[in-house]
């Protein structure tokens, strides 16, 4: 039955199946039954990612993941890598392997056999029967959607101010809004990693280096940075340190200079496929580039005069702006120590050439997931001018470049032209990890007939 099928085949089999809503039993003899089928891979791992299936013992949740053949998770060498540990549900066309798949960590995963559910009717339920919400913007108007979509957005924004409001208590405004901007650099994969350094090379410490010039205050904070996350080439073992690479050198020279204590262990950060342009040392090779912009008034009081200047009339790029980072130096030529590029684009012969340290896109979702959440939480104890500024800024604030999880909720939804703001993004955030990911369909204002006029939530 297999011989022809190729896994892109059994996956779309298995996406119709899946939403079906169809008493499934697994191959060991549990009944199953897929309440999210979860989002399309698009990282190192499964085929379906963040599933919610419901078994005899109750919701499991993670990972999906589909061959024709169930002996090709071993041969594929899925047992031995930890980037399948999340997997509970192994879909095959044909079970020949005679035992169910383990994970890495010994963990058995059961197995469902797809033969056994296709032929005459077998598929032949709608397909959103076992999803209420699939392409609810056909159902609804696109001003019950926006509703919608508007609300859980300013949910998930506030929910952001709230966490920075915690956050201010324990280690002042300056410092809070620097590990908002440090997670951010680190993306999903290198987040927590961010915020150790943050915590490791404090802004105090920053902003408190005395240099004679910009160039000898950004190599010393940078230095500072870098040293601190373990990721100079002396730090890493196989770094590749060409010889006569100078500013690799001074920077080397600096950190020994500085003496401060333990850097980051080998380990902590995740290097592997990662695009080039994103590499951890240039994310932090930019935030030395942030601190120099704002040597003479601090990072903290520069981002909060720029939230104030757009307010002005300036518009959204004002901010983004102040965050963008594009030089000339060292870091405009090089992915890392040893790993020289072009400058833009692609060279000669097809080689990567580096783009700026921080873009615009990422400038964009830095303001709006840090920098104007963090205004609110700040405005609200010490300046409500700022916070109303904040939250009107956040309600205006255009779309930004989408991400997988938009793509993919927007597909499920259909919501299509309706998301053109930040704030309706935000709001497909929100729905998909606080209400599809955790198996929290009942109730979800998509899954309605009509999505309810709720108010948009108090804010001041």
């Amino acid at each position: 039955m297999s011989e022809n099928l190729t896994e892109r085949h059994v996956v779309a089999i298995w996406r119709r199946l899946s939403l079906s809503g169809a008493e499934l039993t697994s191959e060991e003899g549990e009944p199953l039954r897929i309440i999210y089928p979860g989002k399309p891979g698009d990282e190192p791992g499964a085929d379906f990612q963040n599933a919610v299936i419901s078994t005899s013992r109750g919701l499991v949740k993670g990972d999906i993941e589909v061959h024709v053949r169930s002996s090709h998770w071993r041969a594929h060498r899925h047992h031995r890598d930890p980037a399948y540990d999340r997997v509970i549900l192994h879909v095959v066309m044909e079970h020949d392997a005679g035992a169910a798949a383990t994970a890495a960590s010994g963990r058995s995963i059961p197995t469902i056999a797809l033969h056994r559910y296709i032929g005459p009717g077998r598929l032949s339920q709608p397909a959103s029967a076992g999803l209420p919400c699939l392409k609810a913007a056909r159902r609804l108007t696109a001003e019950d959607v926006g509703r919608c979509l508007d609300s859980a957005g300013e949910e998930r924004w506030l929910a952001k101010a709230v966490a920075f409001g915690d956050d201010l208590g324990r280690t002042g405004p300056g410092q809070c809004l620097y590990q908002g901007v440090m997670k951010a650099l680190g993306y999903s994969r290198n987040e927590h990693a961010f915020l150790e350094l943050a915590r490791r090379a404090p802004l105090r410490l920053l902003e408190s280096v005395a240099a004679p010039s910009d160039e000898d205050c950004l190599a010393r904070q940078q230095a500072l940075l870098l040293g601190a996350a373990g990721l100079l080439p002396s730090q890493r073992c196989g770094q590749r340190h060409q010889p006569g690479d100078e500013w690799a050198d001074e920077l080397e020279g600096l950190w020994a200079e500085s003496r401060l204590p333990g850097a980051m262990p080998p380990g902590s950060w995740h290097l592997f496929r990662v695009r080039p342009a994103n590499f951890p040392v240039r994310r932090i090779a930019a935030v030395s580039h942030l601190l120099l912009r704002y040597r003479e008034r601090g990072i903290f009081d520069g981002l909060m005069a720029a939230v104030v200047g757009t307010a002005a009339g300036e518009g959204p790029r004002r901010l983004e702006e102040s965050l963008l980072v594009v030089t000339g130096g060292y870091w405009a030529s090089h992915f890392d120590f040893g790993l020289q590029a072009e400058t833009s684009g692609r060279g000669p012969g097809g080689h990567l050439k580096c783009g700026a340290l921080i873009g615009q896109g990422r400038a964009a979702e830095m303001v709006v997931n840090i920098v104007l959440p963090f205004a609110l939480a700040w405005g609200k104890l010490a300046r409500p001018e700022l916070a109303e500024t904040a939250l009107a800024l956040y309600r205006r604030y255009p779309r930004l470049a989408a991400n997988s999880v938009e793509r993919h909720m927007n597909d499920q939804l259909g919501t299509g032209d309706v998301v053109n703001s930040a704030r309706r993004q935000q709001g497909l955030l929100h729905i998909y990890y606080t209400r599809c990911i955790q198996g929290r369909c009942q109730g979800c204002p998509l899954e309605e007939r009509r999505c309810p006029a709720r108010p948009i939530g108090e804010a001041l």
